[in-house]
């Protein structure tokens, strides 16, 4: 496949969770989209890390670039690899972070790391996110997020209040949980998700496109948490999250109560 004078083809490879292919980007001549059972996971750019293609990554991302000062590092566990896009960017933006990535699929981390190898400062576990988290020591993470998928669902171990009070735990004071999660009209699982999320922390807050938010179509529902009430930037990340390409909107405080409506928390633990 020749793409402006770079000659690159699509990479197939059997993986535990299915078959990962490798897309090569005709725009960028070093991008790649990683996709899993045809779905979209990442999109990598070996030559601009900065570059994020997908819309919730960008929401992550404007989490992280506000939970702390311009070029501070952190400590972040990512639960879910991919392309591990999201830790190629924290490693650009916020050098001498110190990042762990734990994915389940031993396969796609080795294909990824043969052909979109990532900085050497980013370490990677093979294991499952809630016995990583269980097992991490208490304030040991600036950030956690989680990105982890089953298909096209978040197993349930990682989508209880036990999952969540055991993030918390493991969070500093001031320290920021991000979530994505995919939904579908009408909402009912970024509710009761939501709802979760306040059963641990103090302060939660959704984002997500208009769009989804009206129960028009389907899409990614990014939720942030923090211990201490009134502990999330929400201006800034409004005002951040509108200025994106493909806007987005913040609902927090009565805005967020209205959404959930009721909903409940998630109970159960490890399935």
């Amino acid at each position: 496949m020749a793409t402006r004078g770079n000659r690159r083809a699509t990479v197939f490879a059997r993986v535990a969770s299915g078959t990962a292919t490798l897309e090569p980007d005709p725009a960028r001549p070093r991008g790649w989209t990683v996709a899993v059972d045809g779905v979209p996971q990442s999109f990598v750019d070996l030559d601009d890390p900065t570059f994020l293609a997908f819309e919730y990554v960008r929401r992550c991302a404007a989490v992280v670039r506000l939970c702390a000062p311009p070029g501070v590092p952190l400590e972040v566990l990512h639960l879910g690899g991919g392309g591990l896009t999201l830790p190629r960017w924290i490693a650009a933006t916020r050098p001498g972070s110190a990042q762990t990535v734990v994915e389940l699929d031993p396969l796609l981390l080795a294909v990824v790391a043969k052909h979109l190898p990532w900085p050497e400062e980013i370490r990677t576990e093979v294991g499952d996110a809630r016995l990583f988290v269980d097992a991490a020591p208490a304030a040991g993470a600036d950030v956690i997020v989680a990105d982890v998928f089953q298909g096209a669902a978040m197993p349930a171990s990682v989508a209880a209040t036990a999952f969540a009070r055991s993030a918390a735990r493991v969070l500093r004071p001031g320290g920021v949980l991000i979530m994505n999660l995919t939904d579908v009209p009408p909402l009912s699982y970024s509710r009761i998700q939501a709802a979760t999320l306040r059963a641990a922390f103090g302060d939660v807050a959704l984002v997500a496109p208009p769009g989804i938010l009206r129960g028009r179509k389907a899409g990614n529902v990014v939720l942030a948490a923090t211990a201490t009430p009134g502990g999330l930037p929400v201006s800034r990340l409004a005002a951040a999250t509108m200025r994106d390409p493909e806007p987005a909107r913040v609902w927090h405080g009565p805005e967020l109560n209205a959404f959930l409506g009721g909903a409940k928390a998630r109970l159960d633990g490890i399935s």
